[in-house]
């Protein structure tokens, strides 16, 4: 199975039976083990939140709208092909 290297802290964190099932099977099905899959999509949401921070501030400051959307689609496009080599991201 996969390993993200650098990978330190130990946490015990709770899920429902659900999310720990789905999580179990993207893992196995992507050959991660459960934690480099969890950490990836921990990883993965927080962009998310970054993405989405700019975006407001550039409706903030009344930019092209648009224009600025097209961009942060393909900014989101470009860093998923780093970061996961064309492999689906996490929901």
């Amino acid at each position: 199975m996969g390993i993200l290297f650098g990978m330190t802290a130990k946490v015990t964190l709770s899920f429902s039976d659900e999310t720990i099932a789905d999580a179990r099977r993207f893992a196995k099905r992507e050959g991660l083990s459960l934690s480099a899959w969890m950490d990836q999509a921990a990883q993965e949401k927080a962009l998310r939140e970054v993405f989405t921070a700019h975006a407001t501030a550039v409706g903030r400051a009344g930019l092209d709208l648009e224009s600025a959307s097209l961009a942060d689609a393909q900014e989101v496009d470009m860093v998923d092909d780093l970061l996961f080599g064309g492999r689906p991201r996490a929901a």
